[in-house]
């Protein structure tokens, strides 16, 4: 979680990267090893020995090998797959206060910086929020997660609902209004964590962070440390949960679908769609009218001197290992200058994560559909928001992102533990995503050098 070159950190591996196992197979490798296995045997468990109905007639026998894929269901795949995602909620309130408070107080060095961390930021949230838009739009106009029979969504419920029930009798039946936003002020920030008020912890960390910026250096960095070896200590722990990750998806996708069979995997194909599709919107349409507009270059100019850095991201799916790449694209083909390249793009690999939050945002919706549950606008207006929080937020791990997604969902009361839906395919969507990652810090990089350039009465480079 360290982050700078002098001004803002060295740079860290994004949340929603994977990172491979060098002593034998991949993780990544092995997750999508256990999807296939889960998804095949819970198909041909449905197919072969299909579960009772939800309200079988008077007198319903079920077969012997339907009471043993029952038995294995809520014996052996749900508990295991339970403790997985215990071990990410476990880690939920820790990894957000840590991870936030953290990077608000390194960000605080913007001081020095003035003007520049200013554009580069201002990028940043701007774009970050219209990419949160395209992938509300998309899935709320495909609505992938739609079609479930009502018994389908109830068993659904019953699997990862976990203590949603809970949840919402302890929700405020005033509904959403401005005493929403009082209440995110907690009195007593120690109850609002163990009650799992993730607003308000979120508040706590944003204060926290902030007020470290405004005490003396040499009062704030011992306190800074301690964050930074809380955060790698937590980050140890959503490693081991990980290595949980290859069997804990294969029982997860087996109980479902040896449950719901077809329907769900059918849906699973949608969301997936749903989600490329947005990126692509975001790669090839959205980028190409800022680097026109905002940077003054053609974008199939830009494009063109940026495949390595987009090859890189999607093989590496990481952001770190793609930096030296996006750096060098940086200033030998488009012109960037060292000094902006050397700020902007580092800044951007920890806060810039525009295909992440657009993926949080599809995520959260078509969970919602899912369930039956209808977000109202509000609902979805507090998706966008916490979706630019989280992205920024996204602790440096294998699977970092899962836990924050987490957050989002048990805000606006959908079943936190739904996640375990589309864990089996994020190693696809996760290279995907990283690809629009790092070429946004590349477009930002671009436009803050012209705007600088302009400024100094410099004809721009790279065009």
């Amino acid at each position: 979680m360290n982050h700078g070159q002098e001004t803002v950190g060295p740079p860290i591996d994004r949340g929603d990267e994977t990172t491979s196992d060098t002593r034998g197979m991949a993780l990544h490798t092995k997750i999508l090893l256990g999807l296939a296995v889960g998804a095949v045997l819970g198909i041909l468990s449905n197919v072969l020995a299909p579960p009772p109905p939800a309200t079988p007639p008077e007198g319903f026998v079920p077969s012997t090998a339907s009471r043993i894929v029952g038995w294995t269901v809520t014996y052996v795949a749900r508990p295991l797959g339970e403790i997985f995602l215990r071990m990410l909620f476990m880690v939920v309130v820790p990894l957000v206060f840590t991870s936030l408070a953290l990077g608000v107080a390194q960000l605080g060095d913007l001081k020095r910086i003035g003007r520049v961390g200013v554009k580069a930021i201002s990028y940043f949230l701007g774009v970050t929020l219209l990419s949160v838009t395209i992938g509300l739009t998309l899935v709320n106009t495909v609505r992938p997660g739609e079609g479930f029979p009502p018994d389908v969504q109830a068993q659904l419920m019953d699997q990862f609902g976990g203590d949603a029930g809970q949840r919402q009798a302890r929700a405020d039946p005033r509904g959403f209004g401005i005493h929403t936003f009082v209440d995110i002020v907690p009195r007593n920030p120690v109850q609002a964590a163990a009650d799992t008020q993730m607003l308000s912890v979120i508040f706590v960390a944003l204060m926290f962070g902030i007020a470290l910026t405004l005490i003396p250096r040499e009062k704030s960095e011992p306190v800074m440390r301690v964050l930074d070896g809380a955060g790698e200590a937590i980050i140890k722990i959503v490693g081991f949960a990980m290595q949980l990750a290859p069997f804990a998806v294969a029982a997860l996708i087996f109980a479902t679908t040896a449950t719901f069979g077809w329907l769900l995997l059918k849906s699973l194909a949608w969301y997936a769609g749903c989600v490329l599709a947005g990126l692509i919107i975001l790669q090839f349409g959205v980028y190409s009218i800022l680097v026109r507009v905002f940077a003054g270059l053609n974008p199939l100019v830009f494009f063109r001197k940026a495949t390595p850095v987009m090859v890189t991201g999607f093989s590496t799916s990481s952001s770190n290992a793609t930096l030296p790449t996006t750096i060098k694209a940086a200033e030998e083909e488009l012109g960037v200058p060292k000094q902006v390249a050397g700020f902007v793009l580092p800044l951007g690999a920890t806060m810039n994560m525009n295909g992440t939050a657009l993926f949080e945002g599809v995520t959260c919706v078509f969970l919602a559909q899912v369930f039956g549950i209808e977000l109202s606008l509000q609902k979805q207006l507090i998706v966008i928001v916490l979706g630019v929080l989280m992205a920024i937020g996204a602790a440096g791990v294998p699977g970092g992102s899962i836990p924050l997604i987490m957050i989002i969902l048990s805000i606006i009361g959908v079943p936190p533990g739904g996640i375990a839906i589309i864990l089996g395919i994020d190693r696809i969507l996760d290279m995907s995503r990283t690809v629009p990652n790092v070429t946004g810090d590349l477009t930002c990089a671009c436009f803050v050098a012209r705007s600088e350039a302009r400024r100094a009465g410099i004809p721009a480079a790279g065009a």
